[in-house]
């Protein structure tokens, strides 16, 4: 069973695969492009969960950092990356992980150092989902900005489609 960012609520039995998107703490790694964890960490650097790479055509193979928050602007990213070892952010994986029952992460990057979320990072609740008041908000402030980085966030779940086509192979 694929996880998002629903991971906050009642979790189906069985194996779970973390999927969505995740924002990238390095270079290199641009809106749209598809990554596997081969390892989970925390925002500490201590390992929650290591195994294989799900088998995900043209996906790079990572360590995903779990964070209990958005992780935005260039300064932050660079500092979890370097206390972690990891390359990318999400906020599912380690929730995933500690049942025990993660089996593989599959992700899109939706966000960059180089293009941050900006105050369209206030838009997501802790549940996943989207305060609409925020988004407006950050669109009014920054209309270019969140701009862009909803067209990334596109990239992303589109990129995301092949591999859901792949996992539900497996």
């Amino acid at each position: 069973m694929r996880v998002g960012l629903r991971a906050l609520g009642a979790l189906p039995d069985g194996p779970l695969v973390s999927f969505g998107l995740a924002g990238a703490l390095v270079e290199g790694l641009e809106p749209g492009t598809l990554v596997t964890a081969e390892r989970v960490v925390d925002e500490h650097g201590e390992t929650l969960w290591e195994g294989p790479p799900l088998p995900v055509p043209g996906a790079r193979t990572v360590v995903l950092c779990s964070a209990g928050r958005i992780v935005d602007g260039s300064a932050a990213r660079a500092s979890l990356a370097s206390r972690t070892g990891a390359e990318v952010v999400d906020l599912e994986s380690g929730r995933l992980a500690a049942t025990g029952r993660l089996v593989g992460v599959a992700r899109a990057v939706s966000d960059t150092p180089g293009r941050p979320l900006g105050r369209l990072a206030g838009a997501v609740t802790p549940a996943g989902e989207t305060n609409l008041g925020a988004a407006a908000r950050a669109f009014a402030a920054e209309p270019r900005a969140s701009l862009r980085s909803a067209r990334a966030a596109r990239r992303a779940v589109v990129a995301l489609e092949p591999a859901a086509r792949a996992l539900a192979r497996l």
